[in-house]
């Protein structure tokens, strides 16, 4: 548990375990930085001088103060170069949060630079996160109070970093809980309790309703399991909203890849193919508390494709909401067909944008890596909008080509369109068969599999899922309300 707490007392005076200063290329310190140094009789300089700290972003050493200050240890983390990006403190506040763990007070000297307060708190609690409730000693975590310089009577920047480092760690525990405890009607209710609690609306339809809605896509991919598919909507509709945005988040809770089995290897962590879902339910819930003027509308279908005898078959046609079909060719390209019926679903609620998240294909992890999101769009002002958000909030995207000429070849003999077009541009593919289902209305699709899961901790990104698209979903709605 960490409590974000703010100070006006300069914090070479500060009574804390720890004491996080920010140095900049070439040692610089900042003002209070200074100040600590002078009280330590300049043996911060000293020390960071005898060890070559290059002040590279997230690098960090500790130097004891042996009393010359109220605090126990400073703790040297690197900002990068002169101009300090936020990016840069977000991520050298999660370095330290991982380094100052077992210290029960922490005060932290901060840049002087609008948004600063933000990006660090952000990366504190970022960076502190961990899933531990399945370990023996899991619960035992220290209370901690953490401090912020340069006090203001209202502190909205700390207030607004710490309300999204809580989605986004919200987001990360759904996804990384196992899937055998959350399948589609125990991920529903996990998130409609948490947009209520938010004072949303939300609505889960079991399948009677999917089957009177034609919603074939969502229940096709789930007739293999014995955790029946759900499909989950939840609305933000503040007073004064002018106009409307919709967002829709793939929610596979466990992917096995169906009859089209993937290896064990492959198996290992498709729990984390719901992080689309989890990253839109995070995102939302967000909106009452920074109240933008503008009506959302989320749509999360839910599913586990698992094989069994009643499992969907290869050449199976699914006729999906709204009529058009499609053929099964791979049962592990499922995450499309549960898609087209959300984002056909969107379209009839008339949204002036929309954008989905999806763990949607492997492929775009071989062409950008693990760190970026490959996204596309179908209208160049809101590429323009994700690449944006996306700068802002430090979240990595590329746009990718949709083209045309290749459209041909998701053609099916027997439906309107097939699953899968061949392993070469599977991601364009995988686009272009969802644009089949958003006719005029402006859509971006974020295919997220890369980034969607941490191999290893990397300042506050941590191992495991990382709830990548919550921040960014939230900065393109607050934008597109004008704020």
């Amino acid at each position: 548990m960490v409590k974000i707490d703010s100070t006006s007392t300069p914090l070479s005076e500060m009574k804390v375990d720890a004491l996080v200063i920010g140095i900049r290329k070439g040692n610089k310190l900042t003002r209070q930085g200074t100040q600590v140094d002078k009280a330590l009789g300049g043996g911060l300089t000293e020390h960071l001088e005898r060890i070559a700290f290059k002040a590279k972003v997230g690098e960090h050493a500790i130097i004891p103060t042996f009393g010359r200050t109220n605090a126990g240890v400073v703790l040297a983390v690197g900002l990068g170069e002169d101009r300090v990006t936020h990016e840069e403190v977000r991520r050298a506040a999660g370095a330290a949060a991982s380094k100052t763990a077992s210290f029960k007070t922490v005060a932290f000297d901060l840049p002087d630079a609008a948004g600063a307060r933000q990006a660090a708190v952000e990366g504190f609690l970022m960076g502190g996160y961990k899933f531990n409730r399945y370990k023996s000693n899991g619960q035992k975590q220290i209370e901690q109070t953490v401090y912020l310089g340069a006090a203001k009577k209202s502190d909205r920047e700390a207030d607004r970093g710490r309300l999204l480092a809580e989605a986004v760690n919200w987001a990360r525990d759904i996804v990384n809980e196992p899937g055998g405890v959350r399948g589609p009607a125990g991920f529903a209710d996990l998130a409609a309790k948490r947009a209520e609690a938010a004072g949303l609306t939300a609505e889960i339809l079991g399948e009677k309703e999917l089957k009177k809605l034609g919603m074939n896509g969502i229940l096709t991919v789930g007739q293999g399991s014995s955790s029946p598919p759900r499909f989950l909507t939840i609305r933000y509709s503040p007073r004064g909203a002018k106009g409307m945005l919709g967002i829709i988040g793939k929610g596979i809770t466990f992917d096995s890849g169906g009859l089209s089995l993937k290896t064990a290897e492959g198996m290992e962590t498709m729990k984390t193919d719901c992080s689309g879902a989890a990253a839109v339910i995070a995102a939302i819930t967000s909106l009452p508390e920074l109240k933008p003027k503008i009506n959302v509308i989320a749509a999360i279908p839910l599913a586990e494709n698992m094989p069994s005898g009643n499992a969907v078959r290869p050449g199976d046609v699914i006729r999906h909401y709204g009529g058009r079909t499609s053929e099964v060719l791979n049962t592990d390209a499922e995450g499309r067909l549960v898609l087209a019926d959300a984002l056909a679903w969107m379209v009839d609620q008339k949204p002036d944008a929309m954008i989905d998240l999806a763990t949607l294909t492997g492929g775009m992890m071989i062409a950008l890596g693990k760190k970026v999101t490959g996204f596309f769009a179908n209208e160049p002002r809101l590429a323009r909008e994700i690449r944006d958000s996306a700068a802002r909030t430090g979240e990595r995207v590329w746009e990718m080509p949709l083209l045309d000429e290749l459209r041909k070849d998701i053609d099916s003999d027997v439906a309107d369109v097939k699953n899968t077009g061949g392993r070469y541009g599977s991601p364009i593919f995988g686009a272009l068969f969802l644009r089949d289902f958003v006719g005029d209305t402006p859509w971006a699709h974020l295919d997220i599999a890369g980034p969607a899961r941490a191999d290893k901790h990397d300042h506050y990104i941590r191992k495991g899922a990382t709830g990548v698209g919550v921040r960014l979903v939230v900065d393109w709605i607050e934008k597109r309300a004008g704020r």
